[in-house]
């Protein structure tokens, strides 16, 4: 299977989530607003989802699955696989029981570490310790769900994976409308907080259930067994600890940000989590579908010494994420007052919030192309086992960040915030890429430059078109449901269209690429290599 395929299968599917999670956000933002109890969830939503992409998706995935795929392409083959994988599994258990019900008796000390300023709204605090307490499972259900995820990642086979976290945003929408209808003329907002706390939970079960039943069609058979800590089981251990910076600088900096926006006026949480799904959308599809799709594949060109594929398979993800990244950071930025006004605005989501909410997605996507090339980079180390180079970036990085706050927060307030993450990502990028070039392990080409240069003039010409549209179609945005629907058709039809137009006539857009996009489904007996890998 193709690069470009497998991308394809994890962003199409991450997008269907994207959409889904997109209306969760929309009816949220109306049946709660930015206040007291959507503060509180956004909390409690934070917690065991910070820890989910710092840990099991995060460090977990990124030692294991190398690790994993190493054992299924040896000598041992599937037996070996399946051995070290149960064993990782008995272990892995006893780890996620005993860290969930230690954080949930010591949730009230947690929560005030991240949000001690709440003690100041009667009840806050209070409710968002409950809160917490009642999604914090969740983290127990989705590491299993990020494990059994890597065992079909490493089998090619990832559209299980992407296709789980749906089950979320439709447990999510269905108790958001039950609070509502069960709220109904009390105005109480605490029902509809617990409802959507509880479906957190119940959805990691869901996601579970479905990705143990995806494993065992796929042929996956784990034994969970008596505990051992066997030399692989170490050696995975050993290299989780230091993944955990460097995988996890993003999630690592959402809780410093989350820390920071809780001490700002009530709200301040809801407003940058809402515009960070904005920021997520692009980041998603993208950044985590070339991530997931390339560490796998790296690893296998690596292991057979075949350095001159490693290069190309970092190329080509590099050229499609910029590809695909750099307009929609664009299109983000210059739009973001007309999609936050369309999208959110309305029932107890103010015009007010939503211009707040357009200046953070405007801070926000400042550093959109290196989360996503992020992703690409940190593949580079892992794939080689080598955890440990991403930890200094990671922890220099966040040192930036902190100290970028103090600075900015005071001043600028959460969209200063915003600012300082998009900064302290971008540092981050640049200092992985620098070590990667130094080992020789990937470097810049001029082919790979001059894509990169025509995407940036395709780029501004669609930034200049959007930006002189905007104002033509300022009074739809807020107005009727079909107002908002056209007026955010036109803008959406007029960038895509002047982005390709502008990429295809200067250059930009790969003629592999493009055939590779057009290529039906290769025949079961055509090998990997046999494929090209822009493949």
């Amino acid at each position: 299977m193709s690069l470009i395929r497998h991308v394809g299968t994890i962003g199409g599917l991450t997008a269907i989530s994207r959409v889904f999670g997109f209306a969760r956000d929309m009816l949220l933002a109306r049946v709660l607003g930015a206040g007291l109890v959507g503060d509180a969830f956004q909390l409690a939503f934070t917690l065991p989802n910070t820890f989910r992409r710092l840990f099991a998706e995060g460090a977990f995935s990124v030692a294991f699955v190398p690790m994993y795929s190493k054992a299924l392409h040896g000598e041992g083959g599937e037996e070996e696989a399946e051995k070290f994988a149960g064993d990782v599994l008995s272990v892995f258990l006893w780890v996620l029981l005993g860290f969930s019900a230690l954080c949930m008796i010591i949730m009230p000390g947690i929560v005030w570490l991240l949000a001690h300023e709440y003690a100041k709204v009667p009840g806050k605090l209070e409710l968002s310790v409950v809160l917490s307490r009642v999604t914090f499972p969740y983290l127990f259900f989705i590491s299993l769900v990020a494990m059994l995820s890597g065992l079909l990642n490493a089998r090619s086979r990832f559209g299980p994976g992407a296709l789980a976290p749906v089950l979320l945003n439709i447990f999510l929408i269905s108790a958001i409308l039950l609070g509502n209808y069960l709220r109904g003329s009390s105005g109480d907002d605490h029902i509809v907080g617990y409802c959507i706390a509880a479906a957190v939970s119940l959805s990691g079960a869901a996601q579970l259930l479905y990705l143990t039943w995806a494993s065992r069609r796929a042929g996956v058979r784990l034994k969970v067994s008596v505990p051992k800590f066997t030399p692989e089981v170490r050696k995975l251990g050993a290299l989780i600890l230091p993944a955990t910076f460097g995988a996890g600088i993003y999630q690592i900096s959402q809780l410093v940000d989350t820390f920071f926006a809780t001490s700002l006026p009530q709200g301040s949480l809801t407003l940058l989590k809402l515009a960070d799904r904005l920021n997520q959308m692009p980041l998603g599809i993208v950044g985590i579908a070339l991530g997931t799709a390339i560490l796998p594949m790296l690893s296998r060109h690596i292991h057979t010494g075949n350095l001159a594929e490693s290069q190309r398979l970092q190329s080509n993800a590099f050229e499609m994420a910029t590809l695909l990244t750099l307009p929609a950071a664009a299109a983000l930025a210059i739009c973001a007052p007309a999609f936050v006004t369309a999208f959110f605005v309305g029932g107890k989501f103010k015009p007010d919030d939503g211009v707040i909410m357009a200046q953070i997605v405007v801070a926000l996507v400042a550093g959109l192309p290196a989360y996503v090339i992020v992703k690409i980079l940190n593949p580079g180390f892992f794939a080689r086992t080598d955890t440990r180079t991403p930890v200094w970036t990671a922890l220099i990085s966040l040192v930036f960040n902190v100290t970028l706050n103090f600075i900015v927060v005071s001043r600028f307030g959460i969209v200063g915030l915003a600012a300082a993450t998009a900064c302290s990502a971008s540092l981050n990028c640049l200092m992985l890429y620098a070590m990667l070039h130094r080992r020789g392990w990937f470097h810049f080409t001029l082919p790979l430059a001059s894509k990169i240069g025509r995407q940036l003039i395709a780029t501004a010409a669609m930034a200049t078109a959007l930006w002189w549209a905007m104002p033509l179609l300022a009074a739809r945005y807020g107005a009727t449901v079909w107002d908002r629907v056209w007026s955010l058709t036109v803008l959406v039809s007029l960038g895509l269209v002047v982005f390709f137009g502008i990429a295809f006539v200067v250059g930009a857009l790969d003629k592999e690429l493009l055939a590779m996009l057009r290529r039906k489904r290769p025949a079961r007996n055509r090998s990997d290599d046999e494929i090209l890998e822009v493949e």
